[in-house]
């Protein structure tokens, strides 16, 4: 009962909390206003994602403050980037604390008393995590419904298969992206997630995919970002083979092509890009701890060539209606 009733009393405080934040939003002008490399029409507040910050926040202060390092990282990478969301920060300024939140994590998680490729492996997975979910946050829904679909993943597995961390941890995150998508999950969304949103969601579930990897020993478990690394990794070959700058905005994502040029509705999208990151984490759940590295390889393969045969027709589709890409 006291957990049920932590539970609901933190949901009310984080709720209040997002409503107070747009109300600041609306006062100081902390808006989203489209461009002709925009996938919206209609100014909105951006930053929304702040409540990921604050469900940590809430968390580290109604659990005994536990892992106060990872808390920390979470604060400073969150910091960092809402600076980016209301005026962009010199890249310098941005890497340097994103490093050391990545520090931060590392020595919560203990990866320094693991072996040196394992904390290596790690740090390259959160660079490219933390980027991918910042290029994927680009249409309604798709950051709240993939962040959903992973933690809820995370929460069944830590209560059935292995525990490899706190529950708790996973239910206010979870809380969190729940109340976002109800404000973020609309035709007309009522606020984006902004850089604070996507890079503190990625880290969040970055620190829960360290601990299972570091618990299980199965590098297997990256999987559960396959469908947002295999969009974000193909896309940036794509753009260096046509000599594009790959750090500036662009409409040449997979989910952008569906939502810009063929029309396709973002929530629509959305569920679509979630439930196929669900079916290749039941996959992992269901054979990944008992099979081999063959099976991870083919599951990438297939994901891959998959991926690579959609995008070419879709290429072809918006090509012969004479569409920009």
């Amino acid at each position: 009962m006291s957990e049920i009733i932590r539970y609901s009393a933190g949901s009310f405080v984080l709720i209040v909390l997002e409503l107070l934040y747009f109300k600041i939003a609306d006062r100081f002008n902390i808006i989203d206003k489209p461009n002709q490399r925009s996938s919206h029409s209609i100014p909105t507040i951006r930053g929304g994602g702040i409540i990921f910050l604050f469900a940590i926040l809430l968390w580290f202060a109604t659990n005994n403050f536990s892992h106060p390092w990872f808390t920390l990282g979470a604060f400073l990478i969150a910091v960092v980037s809402f600076l980016d969301d209301l005026g962009e920060q010199p890249a310098r300024l941005r890497l340097m604390v994103q490093l050391i939140a990545f520090l931060l994590m590392g020595w919560e998680a203990e990866l320094y008393e693991q072996s040196v490729w394992l904390s290596m492996i790690m740090l390259i997975i959160g660079v490219g995590t933390i980027n991918a979910f910042n290029f994927m946050d680009g249409i309604n829904g798709i950051t709240g419904i993939y962040s959903l679909v992973n933690l809820v993943t995370l929460l069944l597995i830590n209560n059935s298969l292995v525990h490899f961390t706190d529950d708790s941890l996973l239910i206010f995150s979870i809380i969190g992206v729940l109340i976002f998508l109800f404000f973020n999950f609309r035709k007309k969304a009522r606020c984006f997630a902004g850089d604070v949103g996507s890079v503190t969601i990625a880290f969040i579930q970055l620190f829960l995919l360290i601990q299972l990897v570091k618990t299980t020993g199965n590098y297997g478990w990256i999987f559960l970002f396959l469908i947002y690394g295999t969009d974000s990794v193909i896309t940036i070959v794509y753009r260096l083979t046509r000599k594009e700058n790959i750090f500036k905005a662009h409409r040449t994502h997979l989910y952008q092509y569906f939502s810009n040029e063929l029309g396709f509705s973002h929530l629509t999208v959305s569920v679509i890009y979630g439930a196929l990151q669900l079916i290749i984490n039941i996959l992992l759940s269901l054979f990944l701890l008992t099979s081999s590295a063959w099976f991870a390889l083919i599951l990438m393969l297939t994901v891959g060539t998959i991926y690579l045969i959609i995008r070419e027709l879709t290429l072809k589709k918006i090509g012969s209606k004479g569409l920009i890409m």
